[in-house]
């Protein structure tokens, strides 16, 4: 694999974003057999509107760079001046176990450092085994799982400390 490379992503890339979230997921969701119906806010059915919204909230979003092509996305919130989230984390499938993850997790968690936070977040569905433990293989651990009467699945909360300094 070439250099990988981040950069912040602005209004501008709304589309990019969205079009590399729902590609990044689709299998996610054809998996956990989610729908439009059932799951309508499943990142795989993510649309421009959204990042939108999120940049408009304050949400940061960071792109994944291989010679200039996008091949991976993740996005970050402020939740407290103590606690960040990290959401959206998108990596082409054709790119995956490459590293390319890491990259990105790694990009938040020294954002997190500089926004002086002391927790990183992060939801996940609670039946996928396989991303709980890579996360966990990140320091992240199990905080809670909660149903939510609008998904289908359980969200596995988990937490990350954010080192001091990195």
């Amino acid at each position: 694999m070439c250099e990988m490379t981040i950069r912040s992503a602005g209004q501008d890339d709304a589309r990019i974003l969205a079009g590399l979230i729902r590609e990044s997921h689709r299998d996610v969701a054809d998996r956990f057999k989610l729908t439009r119906e059932n799951c309508p806010k499943h990142p795989s059915f993510c649309d421009a509107s959204w990042i939108d919204e999120d940049l408009k909230r304050g949400v940061s979003y960071f792109f994944l760079e291989e010679r200039g092509e996008p091949l991976g996305c993740v996005a970050l919130e402020r939740a407290s001046e103590q606690e960040v989230y990290l959401e959206r984390l998108s990596v082409l499938p054709e790119k995956r176990r490459m590293g390319a993850g890491m990259r990105l997790v790694g990009h938040v968690l020294a954002e997190a450092v500089n926004l002086g936070a002391e927790s990183l977040g992060v939801g996940i569905i609670s039946e996928f085994a396989e991303l709980k433990s890579w996360y966990s293989s990140l320091g992240f651990e199990e905080v809670r799982v909660t149903r939510f009467d609008h998904l289908p699945f359980e969200v596995c909360f988990m937490d990350r400390c954010v080192p001091v300094t990195m």
